[in-house]
């Protein structure tokens, strides 16, 4: 693309549906994950070949105003205020001067979507269209009447919308020739143009070439009446259909709260704070949490699905659930609306993680529980019953199994709720606080390495799982595929060096005392109940292996770096537990020498996987703990340096 273009953003309206939020924070500024709205539009639209940004005001102008000025934009910015209202119509026209010299993208700034706005430019271009709206098919908003060629013809009244859908379903099934006939009298329209015709909805953002200002009246008016000046003028209004780009229309405050919730998950979180919160450690948080700049939070309080917007305030000891808080209101929202996840016969899909299996929150026996759904012949999930009846037994805190159903792959548990360790370290804490909840933490890990490890001849799928030689090559194997030429794309040379001592570090770890260990021991998979209670998640990959694994995840986890002096201590602690638990059997010395070797494994495999989750499941938020897990990695790898050089040749290279 060589030709530059402006950019017109509309944020003068009022957000009438979006009240009282909106009598407060303006539409565009509206925070999703401490960003506001405009401050996401304005990022993506400064990778294009612009011109200038132009933006009208009305409705709490002084306060956008005064945020861009505060920005980087503000030099590439030029406000268009507006006295009264202008519409949609009437504010291109008001940016005539502005607008006319160059082809113009318009962007609704209450919109959030990844289209490729490049895409839509190229394509206006090349189709010599006078105006081309990025549409969608999007049922509840389709109003745009398409012929076959992509123009647009019309825009459907409310009260014809579902009569001319029946029409269009009768059309293409050629049934009821009567009634047709009647539609056809009714509505004044032909049976074949019903055959041709489409309904999409429009984005909220379209490319126009100056021409098109002609068509608009001084004044208040609607950009759709100009689109129809134009096509009765003989020019052509296009559209370019992006159906299946993420979009969303913040038009109320249950479609803000799904965009919010739904950032968490693209992110693979379940829980912002903004970094001007100084402290949550008293506040009890479960579900989707965000608590936006400079909210206040009462010690005692407790949130499960809230938002709480800059200047809301949660009261002392007061407990809020499924809303948003903001200054002097408080809004009731429905679960399934602020999830974006219709519940299904009472069921509600959670969970964030990498894992295949499909979670559901139900109501069971009036209390809420977990259903975990397999997929046919699932291998893990005759394993995740027979090690959830073998833990409990041995009192390793894993959920309680309700009911299962073996010949439909799916089980029924307590409910832990949504609160990770991970998402628990969020909330800004001191080191005192950090030290006690891995205490107990570690507690739990001293169970499986000594209790259930003892008692492993019990589990007749666990005793005979060994992590052994083999595993551990796959492992590294994994790391080689999935990192090192999946995702930094580096062909390795020296192979055959690089597989000796692969192969001498997995004789090694092989080598070492085994218990039963959780082997994903890290913080995403140890959830935090009421009261600061750790249980454990996704134990179905539990075999028998060198305890130091779990330990090095737990304590060299990327999901969160803990203070090395706290490090430390943790791990001074955890040997000094062994010893009372298991003094005769439990050797202090060989034990340490067990950890840098399995750091080494165990900071491989990570990387492996946020490799594979990334690349071929998609879930490309694992990325961002990709710079930790090789910070880890590398740290681990000077150590050993002279025992695997070729590893350490090829690490600080990466």
């Amino acid at each position: 693309m060589t030709e530059r273009l402006n950019i017109f953003i509309l944020a003068a309206g009022h957000g009438e549906r979006l009240r009282p939020i909106t009598d407060h924070i303006p539409k565009a500024l509206l925070p999703i994950l401490g960003k506001p709205l405009l401050q996401s539009i304005l990022e993506k639209i400064s990778t294009l070949p612009t011109n200038k940004i132009g933006i009208n005001l009305h409705h709490k102008k002084e306060v956008i105003e005064d945020w861009i000025a505060r920005t980087s934009f503000r030099g590439n910015v030029k406000l268009f205020p507006e006295e009264p209202l202008l519409g949609t119509g009437g504010a291109l026209k008001n940016a005539e001067s502005f607008l006319s010299k160059s082809t113009f993208l318009v962007h609704n700034s209450d919109i959030i979507s990844d289209c490729d706005l490049t895409k839509l430019f190229e394509y206006h271009i090349s189709s010599q269209n006078l105006v081309t709206l990025a549409v969608h098919d999007y049922p509840e908003l389709n109003k745009l009447e398409i012929d076959e060629k992509g123009y647009l013809i019309d825009i459907q009244h409310e009260i014809l919308k579902q009569s001319m859908k029946q029409v269009q379903d009768m059309v293409q099934n050629d049934t009821c020739v009567d009634r047709l006939l009647s539609y056809r009298t009714c509505f004044g329209i032909s049976i074949e143009s019903l055959r041709t015709k489409k309904l999409k909805a429009f984005t909220g953002i379209a490319v126009y070439s100056p021409e098109f200002l002609k068509f608009l009246p001084p004044g208040f008016s609607s950009v759709t009446d100009g689109w129809f000046k134009a096509i009765r003028a003989g020019f052509k209004v296009g559209t370019l259909d992006v159906t299946g780009c993420y979009w969303n229309d913040i038009g109320t405050p249950a479609s803000y709260a799904y965009a919010v919730i739904n950032e968490l998950r693209m992110n693979g979180e379940t829980v912002y704070i903004h970094p001007s919160i100084s402290s949550c450690k008293y506040v009890e948080m479960d579900g989707y949490v965000v608590l936006e700049k400079d909210c206040i939070l009462g010690e005692g309080s407790s949130l499960r699905n809230c938002i709480i917007l800059p200047g809301g305030r949660g009261e002392r000891n007061s407990h809020y659930e499924n809303c948003i808080l903001g200054p002097g209101f408080h809004i009731d929202l429905d679960e399934s609306e602020m999830s974006g996840v219709s519940a299904k016969n009472d069921a509600l899909l959670i969970g964030i993680g990498g894992s295949d299996r499909r979670y559901y929150r139900i109501k069971y026996n009036r209390e809420s529980a977990v259903l975990m759904q397999c997929a046919d012949n699932d291998p893990e999930f005759h394993r995740h019953i027979e090690y959830t009846r073998f833990f409990r037994k041995h009192s390793v805190p894993v959920p309680e199994m309700k009911e299962a159903k073996p010949d439909s792959s799916c089980a029924l548990f307590e409910d832990l709720g949504d609160l990770s360790l991970y998402s628990w370290l969020k909330c800004r804490r001191d080191e005192n606080q950090i030290e006690t909840i891995y205490k107990r933490v570690i507690d739990v890990l001293i169970v499986i390495h000594t209790e259930a490890t003892e008692h492993v001849s019990e589990c007749l799928l666990l005793k005979d799982r060994l992590f052994d030689y083999e595993h551990l090559r796959w492992e590294t194997g994994y790391f080689i595929e999935r990192f090192v030429e999946g995702i930094r794309n580096i062909k390795i040379t020296r192979l055959s060096a690089l597989h000796d001592e692969f192969h001498r570090l997995a004789i090694k770890v092989d080598s070492f005392p085994k218990t039963v260990i959780h082997r994903d021991f890290q913080s995403q998979n140890i959830m935090i109940k009421k009261g600061e209670i750790p249980r454990l998640v996704d134990y179905q990959g539990a075999r028998i292996g060198p305890p130091g694994y779990d330990v090095v995840s737990l304590l060299w986890d990327p999901y969160y770096r803990l203070e090395e002096k706290v490090r430390g201590q943790l791990l001074d602690y955890y040997i000094s537990r062994m010893k009372e638990k298991n003094r005769k059997k439990f050797n202090d010395e060989e034990f340490r020498k067990t950890i840098l070797p399995c750091r080494l494994q165990r900071h491989m495999q990570a990387l492996g996987a946020y490799g594979f989750l990334s690349s071929v499941k998609g879930k490309k938020y694992f990325l961002k703990f990709v710079p930790e897990g090789l910070r880890l990695l590398k740290e681990a790898v000077y150590l050993s340096r002279d025992e695997y050089p070729e590893l350490f040749r090829l690490i600080m290279e990466l």
